[in-house]
C-alpha cells in the first residue's frame, strides 16, 4: 500500500461505511476506525443490535469513504473503498479490540463489539498540489 495513503488513512479517525439490505436499499453510518496497515484492515465498535450491524450479517459487502477530520476545500483529499466485514474474528491472526481500544481507550467504557472491515480495493484522491492525483490498492488474491 502506498506510504500516502497509509499515512492518509492513520491520520483520520472517522469512517462512513454504506451496506444494504436484502431488498438492496442502501444504508450508510459513520463510524471511528482504527486501522492495520500491514493486515488491510479496519476496525470499528457497534452494537450488535445496530440496524448496520445487522444488515452486515447478512450482507457483508461494504464501500465507504474517508475524508479528512477537518475539509479544506482548496486541497481536497480523500479515500474510497470497497471491502468485506469479518464476521468470525477467530480466522483473524489480529487482535482487533486491543488495536482499536489502543487508539479509542475512553471506547472501552462503551458497550459493543469490534468489527472488522477486509479493505479490498482503495482509491485516493489528492488535490492538495494543485492538480488531481489518484492513487490505487487492490488486495492481492
Amino acid at each position: 500500500m502506498d506510504h500516502k495513503i497509509v499515512h492518509f488513512i492513520r491520520k483520520q479517525h472517522i469512517a462512513t461505511v454504506c451496506c444494504s439490505d436484502d431488498q438492496k436499499n442502501p444504508y450508510c453510518f459513520n463510524c471511528m476506525y482504527a486501522f492495520n496497515e500491514k493486515e488491510g484492515l479496519l476496525y470499528f465498535k457497534s452494537a450488535a443490535s445496530s440496524r448496520h450491524c445487522v444488515l452486515l450479517n447478512g450482507h457483508p459487502t461494504i464501500a465507504g469513504t474517508i475524508l479528512p477530520d477537518k475539509l479544506n476545500l482548496l486541497t481536497i483529499k480523500g479515500i474510497q473503498f470497497v471491502g468485506k466485514v469479518i464476521l468470525n474474528h477467530e480466522i483473524l491472526p489480529v487482535q482487533p479490540a486491543k488495536d482499536y481500544h489502543k487508539r479509542f481507550p475512553f471506547a472501552l467504557a462503551i458497550p459493543g463489539e469490534v468489527l472488522t472491515i477486509s479493505l479490498i480495493s482503495i482509491k485516493m484522491t489528492d488535490k492538495s498540489r494543485g492538480i488531481s492525483k489518484k492513487l490505487f490498492w487492490n488486495r492481492k488474491a
